[in-house]
């Protein structure tokens, strides 16, 4: 009986994994993000969607895993030193406390941030150059002076802006500062209420009854994932919500000038897939995202006591009905 030489075969398969494309060989990459809320989780799945599209598939040539900290910076930290310990070959922090946990935990993995307002302010980075080191990402950062426009077309006589936030997150501090210089020059003045807890956003709300002409809300993570309870207050109180998530609109705000944070995730996943193929993060200068939408609610203008002008309506990207 002849003998059959695999020989050639060997060799064959030998020769078609060197010709293989890097990006061919399994990848992995864990994501995490503070808390689960609709703009949160619109990033996560543009990561994924943009990993994708740029080949890496999970399940196929890449190990995808995803962990939220339930709004628990304690919880955030264990995930991080977890993410670290499994080396993958990026991760991805959505959210600045997310963001912090994660960059304290490691100096060699790389990380790349996503929806953080100000990542030097936040300590993320020394400055919006490449980092040279293992960190890069991109943010949401919102020009407040555009903020305010929108602000004073929803309610033309505003003069004093109330504010919800949480003063242990950076994020807001840096909007809440930025708004304490920029609306007395607007003839503005700003009413802070603090919210530590998301549990503590309706109570903060109603603090603000009577005080206010307005509410604006930043990206605060636990104001957004208890929006709900600030709309509750908006429509009883006929106060008029507006925001700075367009997905905040969809649950209850009047209009919001933001971030499609679908497209913020897919611009965060190009940069993470730029790393799997081999760049380093440190030589990838932070971004920003520049892609704006004009979300409006005349229906929910119609319950906080207000009535849209048929000119902003028609200007907005996006009407929900």
């Amino acid at each position: 009986m002849k003998q059959i030489s695999w020989a050639p075969l060997g060799a064959l398969a030998l020769a078609m994994a060197v010709i293989a494309p890097a990006h061919a060989q399994q990848k992995s990459v864990a994501i995490t993000a503070i808390v689960e809320h609709p703009a949160l989780d619109s990033v996560r799945d543009g990561v994924q969607a943009a990993l994708k599209d740029a080949g890496f598939e999970a399940g196929k040539n890449l190990k995808w895993q995803y962990q939220s900290a339930q709004g628990n910076t304690g919880t955030a930290a264990q995930i991080a030193r977890k993410f670290v310990g499994d080396k993958p070959d990026a991760i991805v922090a959505i959210a600045t406390p997310s963001a912090q946990a994660v960059i304290a935990s490691t100096k060699t993995v790389p990380v790349v941030f996503s929806a953080v307002t100000d990542p030097v302010a936040a300590k993320l980075v020394k400055n919006w150059e490449p980092s040279h080191n293992n960190v890069t990402g991109v943010s949401d950062l919102l020009a407040l002076d555009k903020q305010m426009d929108l602000v004073k077309q929803v309610v033309p006589g505003a003069k004093r802006v109330g504010v919800v936030y949480n003063p242990g997150e950076a994020n807001s501090v840096v909007v809440v500062k930025q708004l304490q210089a920029l609306l007395p020059k607007l003839g503005m003045t700003l009413v802070e209420a603090a919210a530590p807890r998301s549990v503590d956003v309706s109570s903060a709300a109603r603090s603000l009854i009577g005080k206010v002409d307005v509410i604006y809300t930043s990206t605060d993570n636990n104001v957004v994932s208890a929006y709900e309870a600030l709309v509750k207050v908006g429509q009883e109180a006929k106060i008029p919500l507006v925001a700075s998530d367009t997905d905040s609109v969809k649950r209850g705000a009047i209009a919001a000038f933001g971030i499609n944070y679908r497209d913020l995730g897919e611009q965060t996943g190009r940069m993470v897939a730029r790393i799997l193929k081999g760049e380093k993060p440190g030589d990838i200068k932070p971004e920003i995202s520049t892609k704006m939408e004009l979300v409006v609610n005349p229906g929910a203008a119609e319950k906080q006591g207000v009535k849209l002008s048929d000119a902003l309506v028609k200007s907005a990207t996006q009407v929900v009905q």
